[in-house]
């Protein structure tokens, strides 16, 4: 449907509050009492919205003012366009998670995924049965857009971009670690810069590119090493590392959860990586709506709750 703005835009939408102040209490004296407003000034309404609708509206009658045919017909739809406009204008309501029937859209990393995932169902199924998740693979170079165009309405990984109508909070840094099979490798931890070099390591980058982080500090310092495999997706990684003579460098969060479920060997990595910052991504516009807030701030919670203080061993 069609909206002609320029003929809206010649109409004093309150002239719609005075008339049905109007044909509520058909006078013009409770009218105005009613919208707050002067008899002159309610009086002046009246005449203006006589030439919008080339009609009388009300007419003088014995028992006091009368509706036309026409102003009768207008009841209803004045009345159901007043009470849009005010649902539009209301202040949002108050979300309450445990009657919410929605669905939320999230771009998130398969690393974080099986980190966070977990706990945030577990924890919506007991306190808000009806809220949906709906997963997207991230993808950094196109968050942003995915953002803009509604997407995606939370963005959870590692984001240093963003212009100022995106919001970014951080979760918690992380650094990186070595996980490996001691067995396969002939490595016990910590794992030393020969070994490290020496042995074929896997890759995970979300831009399929064989080039990370590791190879930047190495390059610092004079070295390279031989990446066996690269892949986007960091959940299969802990299936090769246990069959495989190979050792793969992540995040240290999601190292510890490998090698614990898995049964893999966890080390400091022998040369210094940066910190890295896990975040929520969002756009200007859900800042405020109340179920996107509760959202996020349940995320933030179970994260506090979550963070373990890392073990002496593996500290890097």
């Amino acid at each position: 449907m069609s909206i002609d703005h320029i003929h809206l835009a010649r109409l004093d939408l309150n002239l719609l509050v005075a008339l049905d102040a109007l044909l509520t209490e058909r006078s013009v004296t409770r009218a105005a009492s009613r919208v707050g407003i002067g008899q002159s000034a309610m009086s002046h309404a009246l005449g203006r919205l006589r030439t919008v609708f080339h009609d009388e509206i009300l007419t003088r009658a014995p028992e006091g003012m009368r509706p036309t045919p026409r102003s009768l017909a207008l009841v209803q739809p004045v009345r159901a366009a007043l009470a849009q406009i005010e649902a539009i204008v209301a202040p949002p309501q108050a979300f309450d998670p445990a009657t919410a029937d929605v669905t939320f859209t999230l771009g998130i990393p398969d690393s974080t995924e099986v980190l966070l995932m977990p706990q945030l169902v577990a924890h919506l199924r007991a306190v808000a049965p009806g809220v949906k998740l709906l997963l997207h693979t991230v993808d950094r170079l196109r968050i942003l857009e995915d953002l803009d165009t509604g997407r995606v309405d939370l963005g959870i990984g590692v984001f240093e971009q963003g212009q100022t109508h995106h919001k970014r909070r951080v979760l918690y840094r992380e650094n990186y670690l070595c996980v490996f099979n001691a067995d396969l490798v002939g490595v016990t931890p910590p794992i030393s810069l020969e070994d490290y070099v020496r042995l074929p390591h896997l890759l995970t980058s979300l831009v399929e590119t064989p080039h990370g982080v590791v190879d930047d500090a190495l390059a610092k310092i004079g070295l390279t090493r031989v990446i066996a495999m690269t892949s986007p997706r960091f959940t299969v990684m802990p299936f090769v590392l246990q069959q495989a003579p190979v050792i793969a460098t992540m995040l240290s969060q999601l190292a510890r959860f490998f090698g614990d479920s898995m049964g893999l060997t966890v080390s400091p990595a022998p040369i210094a990586l940066p910190d890295m910052a896990i975040s929520m991504i969002w756009h200007a516009s859900n800042d405020e709506v109340p179920a996107q807030r509760w959202l996020r701030e349940t995320i933030v919670r179970l994260q506090r709750e979550d963070r373990r203080p890392m073990p002496a061993s593996q500290q890097t």
